[in-house]
């Protein structure tokens, strides 16, 4: 195998370090072509571009950068991870809250069938290995919404390893060079939820709400592979989007069901790692990429200005744009990890592990559960491309951007119009309204029932691609009228009528004698002049196609 090394590669203005090996670390796709912009939000991770550090001057070394993450996913589950307490998002403070929740003494954990089904799905889906045997360990710290001073954890054996998670990356000054790229997972473990502290300033008070203290929780956690905050926000997407797939859990950042931290440190190629930071509690796409990049840029202007990185905890402030000092790490935290006295190794079986006699009602078997593992992301791109010739990129667009699949299937089932029609309005047209009115997919006043019609009156040739766009400005504005209904009251449908389309053609030539002439002497940008004077003319109701086929026969072209 080839041996690792990092290479300094320009994207615009910006640089970023590469990673160039021989493995599977990356490749690079064979697809190439231009890109829809992603929606609001999350999908805006595309729009980022890779700075990890500025371009070196003369004389000086080059800086890599070493990001790792640990992904908080909350599961999907009607009760918490060790007790029956009813898990709701925005439910009234301390209203969601058992006796083991509480900490109450004589208070013991059962486990949560759902969310061990859950970490084992999502273990299969990100190609770790599955341990049969894991452990719960106590994780003993002090924090005010945590009642018991510790929680249940997996820090010793934990129900998944080993894996790796696959995304894909433009790069190239064009961005038009899709890359697939690889990042290790270390581990996924099952664990506890803390409460929450409400801080009042007016009041200078804290309150706290145990709603979600206890609520079953997936710690993800991936090695340093990732360089800057665009890999981090990408990689982080495809995880978010694998988890909706399978169920695991809604991953609502908004709502505090997917939380990331990330460490960063910067380093000169070839010498040892430097001193990490941990940014926490990032909890959109767009705060993790800018987050990680400043802190990045921060670390390389401390260190050229000759001071130190301190091993620390910080948040990132969205106002202000850049990381801010929480608290300092240098005296490592003692959690006094200890095994969980209240809970028994979890056992898990597979087809051939399972005893005859076991009640599948109270063992979880591993390849029952693979069997149950719907369609992936990357599955579901390369489906797409097959089943409707769409380019590699648009697939991903579709995917990225939340509800646009469905939309531009359910246009797909009710139009008579080509799939690369369909997407070409989708991506471009419907997408651009979009963002210019920050309104999600949900939120459009265009239904895929309305552009379905719309692309039928079009591809029957009813009326034109201009007409088309006029049409959907009508529709865009929500009066509840339909695409023919607009067609027939601004009278936008072409004219039929042949032989008043040879009059309005020759009444083009007869007045425009220099352009004829100019026709003639072959120069290519005169007929399609001729053919806008006819469209002006009729009042863009005129077919280009068979305007051009009357000059040209009129003109002996």
């Amino acid at each position: 195998m080839a041996a690792s090394m990092l290479r300094l590669v320009r994207s615009g203005r910006r640089w970023a370090l590469a990673w160039i090996d021989g493995g599977s670390r990356e490749r690079s796709g064979t697809q190439t072509g231009p890109t829809s912009n992603w929606a609001r939000g999350q999908s805006s991770v595309a729009q980022l571009s890779l700075h990890t550090a500025q371009k070196p001057r003369k004389g000086e070394h080059k800086w890599a950068a070493v990001v790792g993450l640990e992904i908080h996913v909350q599961i999907s589950s009607n009760s918490k991870l060790f007790s029956g307490a009813q898990v709701c998002f925005a439910a009234p403070p301390n209203s969601l809250v058992s006796f083991f929740d509480a900490s109450l003494p004589g208070t013991l954990p059962v486990l949560n069938r759902r969310c061990v089904e859950a970490a084992v799905m999502t273990g299969l889906a990100l190609n770790c290995h599955i341990n049969k045997k894991s452990l719960f360990d106590r994780k003993h710290y002090f924090y005010s919404d945590l009642p018991a001073g510790y929680q249940i954890t997996q820090q010793r054996l934990p129900i998944a390893a080993n894996g790796h998670l696959t995304y894909s990356v433009y790069m190239g000054k064009k961005r038009s060079q899709m890359t697939t790229k690889t990042v290790r997972i270390k581990q996924i473990q099952l664990e506890q939820d803390s409460g929450k502290s409400l801080h009042d300033d007016l009041r200078s008070q804290t309150l706290i709400d145990l709603n979600r203290a206890g609520v079953g929780l997936l710690e993800v956690v991936l090695e340093p592979d990732l360089c800057c905050g665009e890999e981090a926000a990408i990689a982080v997407r495809e995880l978010q989007m694998i988890l909706q797939a399978l169920g695991t859990s809604q991953a609502n950042m908004a709502e505090g069901q997917l939380r990331v931290d990330a460490n960063v440190s910067v380093h000169h190629p070839g010498e040892p790692l430097g001193v990490r930071t941990e940014v926490k509690n990032l909890n959109s796409l767009r705060f993790l990429a800018k987050a990680i990049d400043y802190e990045i840029q921060r670390q390389i202007t401390e260190l050229e200005n000759g001071g130190e990185i301190l091993n620390e905890t910080r948040s990132f402030d969205y106002k202000l744009g850049c990381t801010v000092s929480m608290r300092d790490k240098e005296g490592k935290q003692d959690y006094r990890f200890m095994p969980e006295p209240n809970l028994p190794p979890l056992v898990l079986y597979d087809a051939t592990s399972l005893p005859a006699d076991a009640d599948s009602q109270q063992v979880v078997n591993i390849d029952q559960l693979r069997d149950m593992l719907p369609e992936l992301p990357s599955a579901t791109r390369e489906r797409l491309v097959q089943q409707y010739g769409i380019l590699p990129e648009h697939s991903f667009t579709l995917l990225n951007e939340v509800g646009l699949l469905e939309f531009f299937q359910s246009v797909i089932k009710e139009t008579r119009a080509e799939p690369k029609r369909v997407i070409n309005w989708v991506l471009n047209t419907l997408l651009y309204y979009l963002k210019q009115q920050n309104l999600a997919v949900s939120e459009s006043p265009v239904t895929p029932a309305a552009l379905a019609e719309l692309l039928d009156l079009l591809d029957s040739k009813a009326i034109s691609s201009s007409a088309a766009k006029q049409v959907f400005e009508e529709l865009w504005k929500g009066e509840g009228k339909t695409a023919a209904q607009i067609v027939t009251e601004q009278q936008l449908e072409l004219m039929q009528d042949r032989e008043a389309l040879e009059q309005l053609c020759q009444a083009a030539i007869d007045g425009h004698p220099q352009v004829v002439m100019d026709v003639k002497n072959r120069n290519p940008k005169a007929i399609n002049k001729l053919i806008g004077l006819v469209r002006r003319t009729s009042l863009s109701r005129a077919d280009p196609t068979l305007i051009k086929e009357i000059l040209e026969r009129k003109l002996s072209l």
